[in-house]
């Protein structure tokens, strides 16, 4: 049984990565707006992401008898000035998530349950993917976002990311 802080807290962080998922759509289809298909499916492959984490940790609480509370969304921006402000913002708020992340594995280690533990450390591990993919992404974007070509050939490569199932849900399914 989770404790009522970490209960809570977990709750607060479905809340979260929907949050995300929605985030990634917008940016997803503010790409498509401007042109970009291939940035649109990058953020789109991100939302299907967010949507699995937001899975995985309603998984999680089931399966330990606790219950999931379903929270209103936030509204997200909906146009970005350019596809590097999109993705330094990704970076931004994939800190964001990584600071959420972290305060639930403090909470789950203060009282040791080390079962939450070891599910969090996935997410942790993620939130070192998923920073170290925006950071990536921002270098490329600034090396090419002037050059018509350059941008034309990042859309295209970006045009072949899919998604794959996260190792948690596999397992479930």
């Amino acid at each position: 049984m989770l404790s009522q802080k970490l209960h809570e807290a977990m709750n607060a962080q479905v809340n979260a990565e929907l949050w995300s998922a929605y985030l990634y759509l917008a940016m997803s289809l503010d790409a498509e707006a401007k042109g970009y298909k291939g940035v649109a499916n990058w953020f789109y492959v991100q939302f299907q992401e967010e949507q699995a984490h937001a899975r995985i940790f309603m998984n999680y609480m089931n399966s330990r008898d606790a219950k999931v509370e379903l929270m209103p969304i936030g509204a997200v921006p909906a146009v970005w000035d350019s596809v590097l402000d999109m993705f330094k913002q990704t970076l931004e708020h994939e800190k964001k998530v990584t600071s959420l992340i972290n305060n639930l594995a403090a909470i789950a280690n203060e009282d040791r349950d080390y079962a939450s533990v070891n599910r969090l450390n996935w997410f942790i591990d993620e939130q070192v993917e998923e920073e170290e993919s925006a950071r990536e992404m921002i270098g490329t974007v600034a090396a090419v976002e002037d050059n018509k070509y350059g941008m034309y050939m990042l859309d295209k490569e970006l045009a072949a990311r899919v998604y794959n199932v996260p190792s948690p849900l596999a397992v479930a399914e």
